[in-house]
């Protein structure tokens, strides 16, 4: 029988290696985690990622910047309006080209309505991974209804590809707005309803409550971010530290907790929830009448009834959209606040209609060193509850 390079069999050893991934359930994709376990308690985890992977940075190089646009709606693909926006802020910013305040509130509504969506997708499968079923079928409910908004505005429940370089696909029209509206004044009771489920149930409590611990100092040095980042009691979130899409003018506050625990990580998005649904109220009731793109930007698309009445706008939609739009040599990266934290696109341009190099900060990548030391010193059963509540979306993962 073959032995191993220490000269022991495997049942000799004082551990055992266990590899969970990458098909289990609750690993949330194709994520494999090999872990060293003393009994049912783990001593140390080793990540091992690549399954998914898909060569979208590589690809991107290769396609005009209006065309990158589909390939980000599948890298976190819970936020697409997130990555459209991190995207175009780049780009517009290489551009230097102003944005209309009409399209920038539609932007935000669009990428709240995407941190909602994915926080509930997160809530219902991360109570379901713990023994919770009720809360899925809850939670997925409400997501529905976000999924039939998207459909409404841009034809497409989920890869909306609906932030474009210079403002938004198409204005918002008043069926869709009354929809936005009908849906956040139905919201709150139904938060109401998972929080009676979950945050005072005793197992869930004992499920989650000093479980997967990790300090704030150790959250920083991992290089966390998002929920995962504030529940250890970092104040950290790009819409209030560097605003972009005029979210300084919104009134809206940044759930902090303390305990860093997988509890807390719930607590912090069950509250961004609430936050974000005070942050499109406030959009709805003061959303500027105006353009809801860049007009006179060389980037953006005439309006599609004058092309048969103006020659020059005919001309200058076919030349934009067989030639695309050139960018000024230059580099930028704009960060944006998505529902699992950073996201980013550094761009480097030479001045061409195709980036020269797309790099992307993925707040799950990020996330896995932390999330391995998450589990160090939890057992076994816990594991499940500690990826859950990270958040992980392999697709930004394997990019």
């Amino acid at each position: 029988m073959a032995v191993s390079e220490q000269g022991l069999l495997e049942r000799n050893k004082e551990t055992m290696t266990l590899n969970m991934g990458p098909q289990h359930p609750s690993t949330h994709g194709v994520f494999r985690v090999i872990l060293e376990m003393d009994g049912e308690l783990v001593n140390t985890s080793e990540p091992e990622i690549g399954y998914l992977h898909t060569g979208i940075e590589k690809t991107s190089e290769a396609k005009r910047y209006s065309h990158v646009i589909p390939m980000t709606d599948r890298l976190d693909y819970l936020n697409p309006p997130g990555n459209n926006l991190a995207f175009c802020l780049t780009t517009e910013k290489l551009l230097e080209i102003d944005i209309p305040k009409r399209a920038q509130y539609i932007r935000v509504m669009m990428c709240e309505l995407a941190r909602i969506g994915s926080h509930l997708l997160w809530l219902g499968t991360h109570a379901l991974d713990i023994g919770a079923m009720t809360v899925f079928l809850y939670a997925w409910r409400e997501r529905e209804m976000i999924l039939d908004l998207n459909e409404l505005i841009s034809g497409v429940r989920m890869m909306t590809s609906f932030i474009r370089v210079g403002g938004v696909a198409q204005d918002a029209q008043p069926e869709w707005l009354k929809g936005v509206r009908d849906f956040v004044d139905y919201l709150p009771d139904k938060v109401d309803e998972y929080e009676r489920l979950l945050t005072n149930n005793p197992i869930w409590m004992d499920r989650t409550q000093g479980v997967g611990v990790i300090s704030r100092e150790e959250a920083i040095n991992y290089s966390l971010s998002g929920p995962c980042l504030r529940a250890s009691g970092a104040n950290w979130d790009f819409r209030k530290k560097r605003p972009y899409s005029s979210y300084e003018e919104f009134r809206f506050d940044i759930p902090v907790y303390r305990n860093g625990d997988v509890f807390d990580r719930y607590k912090v998005r069950i509250d961004e929830i609430r936050q974000s649904r005070e942050i499109i109220v406030q959009a709805l009731k003061n959303l500027p009448e105006g353009p809801y793109k860049a007009e006179d930007s060389k980037v953006s698309l005439p309006p599609r009834e004058t092309l048969k009445t103006s020659m020059e706008a005919l001309i200058h939609h076919f030349k934009l959209s067989a030639e695309g739009f050139k960018v000024p040599r230059g580099e930028a990266y704009v960060p944006v606040e998505g529902p699992r934290g950073e996201v980013g696109f550094y761009i480097v341009s030479d001045g061409s209609v195709i980036p020269y190099r797309v790099k992307l900060r993925a707040p799950s990548y990020m996330a896995i060193p932390g999330m391995c030391k998450m589990m160090e010193g939890c057992f076994i059963a816990d594991v499940v509850a500690v990826i859950g509540s990270v958040d992980i979306v392999m697709g930004e993962v394997d990019r």
